[in-house]
């Protein structure tokens, strides 16, 4: 996968992306100022594939769909985090950004270091400290959604019974 980057604790929706940019909901438009406030040089420097990893309650806030569609707009490939808002949650499922919970990878990788995430069995390498987490893989109907870039993408092209 790639670069890990490291944010906090109770990460709000208007954290990750600012109320005043979503007047749209293009995800390259969005992803320009995505975490502009908290970590300005992240639009910037962030590449396909890269991680974000956060604490407890990643997500909070606002319902909009805006904050996950941002971070997907950036190429972040996954988000790993302690836990996250339910609405935000569901927001990423629907959108087909991968998120992971597991504590102890999100409380020991450090900013910069090399992760790469199997999604399918939940593994996440910290290639930099050589250490392998665990966590919940995601399930199989969840995989569907997320390679189909979320779920009107998928409901497009398949039955709502092949997600079951």
């Amino acid at each position: 996968m790639g670069k890990a980057w490291k944010f906090g604790e109770n990460l709000n929706t208007d954290e990750i992306i600012p109320a005043r940019y979503n007047l749209t909901i293009n995800e390259k438009e969005l992803a320009k100022n995505v975490f502009c406030e908290i970590k300005p040089d992240f639009a910037k420097n962030v590449q396909p594939g890269d991680v974000i990893v956060a604490g407890n309650n990643f997500g909070c806030g606002s319902s909009r769909e805006h904050a996950p569609v941002a971070i997907k707009g950036s190429g972040a490939a996954c988000v790993i985090a302690v836990s996250y808002a339910r609405i935000f949650f569901r927001n990423a499922i629907n959108i087909g950004l991968p998120i992971l919970e597991c504590p102890q990878a999100a409380a020991e990788i450090e900013e910069g270091d090399d992760v790469e995430v199997n999604l399918a069995t939940g593994q996440i390498m910290n290639r930099t400290c050589n250490v392998t987490y665990q966590a919940q893989p995601l399930p199989d109907f969840v995989l569907k959604i997320a390679a189909a870039g979320g779920i009107v993408n998928f409901l497009k092209t398949h039955d709502l019974e092949e997600l079951l």
